[in-house]
């Protein structure tokens, strides 16, 4: 177990609970990268930010729980539960996430988040997309668009 890193992943998750940008970003290597099931790849410390801007701006009330934090030398974990209203169509959003990380010296240079699609699209587009296409290709394709779509036209 490495304390660092363990600190490093809880400052992080004690930073995005209060959507404080600045701390959230002195836990990011210059050269971070970030992934998920919607936004999939997102690259370098100030488009990363950018995207979390963008969500934590499209998020009502968000409220952040995490635990399991476990670090090494070189990666580490933890699983978050996100409690929101997801702005653009009104709903409450319960999502379960297990984020990786890895390392560089004593900053996060690596950010992987996964969650359920199906069950966030469910949650967050309610009845009938979310239900019933949001476990199909296509419809996961369409959120990813307009999610970069959207990242590549914020302007914080």
């Amino acid at each position: 177990m490495n304390e660092r890193h363990v600190a490093l992943i809880t400052a992080f998750h004690e930073a995005l609970s209060h959507a404080d940008f600045a701390a959230m970003e002195r836990c990011y290597h210059p050269e971070v990268s970030f992934g998920d099931p919607i936004f999939q790849e997102v690259e370098g410390r100030e488009r990363v930010m950018a995207m979390w801007r963008l969500l934590l701006g499209v998020r009502d009330r968000l409220h952040v729980t995490y635990g399991d934090v476990t670090a090494d030398d070189f990666s580490g974990s933890a699983h978050r539960t996100a409690r929101y209203t997801f702005a653009k169509t009104g709903r409450e959003v319960v999502n379960e996430i297990d984020a990786q990380f890895r390392f560089d010296g004593d900053l996060i240079v690596r950010h992987h988040e996964e969650f359920d699609f199906k069950r966030w699209s469910k949650m967050a587009l309610g009845r009938p997309a979310g239900l019933l296409f949001g476990w199909t290709p296509m419809w996961r394709k369409t959120i990813r668009d307009r999610a970069l779509q959207e990242l590549n036209q914020f302007r914080p």
